[in-house]
């Protein structure tokens, strides 16, 4: 990330964490599975001119003391700008006058956090609430084979003891038909 844009983040984050004027963010919470593509809305209000959002992660649980990882923004020469050891194959940014969405192309676990659209102002760094992404791994055949295994056995254990429960009322109200007679 370069200097300036941690020095910015890091002087503005308690002002712009506690700023009023807040971006649309959706969805506020995913849970994707391993090696899926994730996409993230941001969606601003009063559009500044020249507008760039920037995206960005933290890897913690959000607090004054965490910090924010640059992942990139849209400039408005139409070209994506990464930050350190973030790439193409990992992710892309696609961006309107109101509106910027982030694919997170393949996630895997280390993935998982809470990720933020931001725009710079004047005088204040505005965010979105953030997006809580987990990324947890994939079923494979053998534990969806398992799963459904698990479903048809619980599935036949009910209709069993439905049956059973069945017949023993029916024998019940035969019995009574027979006392009271």
């Amino acid at each position: 990330m370069p200097l300036w844009l941690c020095l910015l983040l890091a002087a503005a984050q308690p002002a712009a964490l506690r700023s009023s004027m807040v971006h649309q963010q959706t969805p506020s919470s995913k849970v994707a599975q391993n090696n899926t593509k994730v996409d993230i809305v941001c969606e601003v209000k009063t559009p500044p001119p020249n507008m760039r959002i920037y995206w960005l992660r933290q890897l913690q649980t959000p607090s004054m003391n965490s910090h924010y990882e640059f992942l990139a923004f849209w400039d408005p020469a139409n070209q994506l700008v990464y930050g350190n050891n973030v790439g193409p194959e990992e992710l892309t940014v696609k961006q309107t006058s109101t509106q910027a969405v982030l694919s997170l192309n393949s996630v895997k676990p280390e993935d998982s956090g809470v990720y933020f659209c931001m725009t710079v102002g004047s005088p204040e760094l505005t965010f979105g609430k953030g997006t809580q992404l987990t990324v947890g791994p994939s079923c494979g055949p053998l534990t969806l084979g398992l799963l459904v295994t698990g479903a048809v056995i619980l599935l036949v254990s009910l209709a069993v003891s439905i049956h059973l429960y069945c017949l023993r009322r029916r024998a019940r109200l035969r019995f009574m038909k027979k006392f009271y007679k």
